[in-house]
């Protein structure tokens, strides 16, 4: 890790021109001011690395366009959007409906979710079995495990809003 004296002059020397490069990229001061942020992050932690000290400047700025795209990735597979904007897309549940739930009609719900999905869920949230666990005990991946889980919850989750949506939901006991 590079000294602290080493490394303050970096910032001085390049925070500007990195603030304004970002800026340029992001368009938004607070983007921005993260990008420049998590580029001296990266630095104070793998800058060590770097063999050439006189490609400090380019590696910075090469980092930072790295995080820029990173985070633009990201915003494309998971956006996101304000729960107001997407009151239309989700179910009317009341919260007497939902405090109506109850663990029976959980697992009778769970029975009615894929089979290929019913053993990851059960196994993770009845019986606390890690991931790893999980896979060994079927017999498949970790990721598959892993995407079982996840699309076995999406199921179950929309099954029980179906649910009570439908006022089929028990009374709470």
């Amino acid at each position: 890790m590079p000294d602290d004296a080493d490394f303050e002059s970096l910032v001085e020397r390049f925070y500007a021109p990195l603030y304004q490069f970002a800026f340029s990229l992001a368009r938004a001061e607070a983007d921005a001011c993260d990008l420049t942020q998590q580029t001296f992050t990266i630095w104070a932690t793998k800058g060590h690395q770097l063999r050439d000290p006189a490609k400090v400047k380019t590696w910075l700025f090469t980092t930072l366009h790295r995080e820029f795209l990173d985070s633009r990735r990201r915003q494309t597979r998971f956006p996101q959007i304000e729960l107001d904007d997407m009151d239309a897309e989700l179910p009317d549940v009341s919260p007497a409906a939902v405090s109506g739930l109850d663990a029976t009609h959980v697992l009778n719900t769970l029975a009615r979710v894929d089979e290929v999905f019913q053993a990851p869920v059960a196994l993770f949230y009845l019986q606390d079995c890690s991931y790893n666990e999980i896979a060994e005990i079927l017999g498949v991946p970790l990721g598959t495990v892993k995407s079982r889980l996840a699309r076995g919850l999406g199921q179950l989750q929309q099954l029980l809003a179906r649910d009570i949506a439908a006022g089929q939901a028990p009374p709470n006991l």
